[in-house]
């Protein structure tokens, strides 16, 4: 069941060596370039589905980007996007499952964050699954939003 989790922006700080943490071991993440696009919609769609890929296409939109990336190696093994399905929204994130467990989706996480605090928003809202919630409680202290289901993709439709 999808539901509808609340961040305080205004007591979110950096984690520097969290980041150095990464680049030790050559991962980086930086904010996503018009230029990549292609690829960087097409890891998405291949690794976490239409929808988020979707979201992610959206992302490019806006100036600057909208998206995060984790990289290594010159190759996509992360990414994260904010202001997607409605306005102060992370989401969607994913993070290519040879990678997960090592930070790279709190770094992404926090990247997307950061920058809606930076964008002047104090609380921002993060959609997740029951396999998600404990992720964003433990990494930037999420909580629930009661009766937040369906959320904002109530209206999605459907093909079938």
């Amino acid at each position: 069941m999808l539901h509808d989790m609340l961040v305080k922006l205004y007591s979110l700080e950096e984690k520097p060596e969290l980041c150095r943490k990464l680049k030790e071991i050559g991962i980086s993440v930086k904010r996503a370039m018009p230029v990549d696009k292609g690829h960087i919609v097409l890891f998405v769609r291949n690794n976490f589905g239409d929808g988020p890929a979707n979201e992610c296409s959206y992302s490019f939109t806006s100036h600057p980007v909208n998206c995060f990336i984790a990289v290594r190696e010159k190759r996509i093994i992360g990414f994260a996007c904010y202001n997607t399905a409605a306005k102060d929204f992370f989401g969607p994130i994913g993070v290519y499952e040879k990678y997960r467990g090592m930070g790279v989706g709190e770094a992404l996480l926090r990247a997307g964050l950061l920058a809606l605090k930076n964008s002047g928003f104090a609380y921002a809202i993060v959609s997740c699954t029951e396999e998600t919630e404990g992720f964003y409680r433990k990494t930037v202290g999420a909580t629930i939003i009661e009766d937040s289901f369906p959320g904002v993709y109530q209206n999605m439709i459907s093909v079938d």
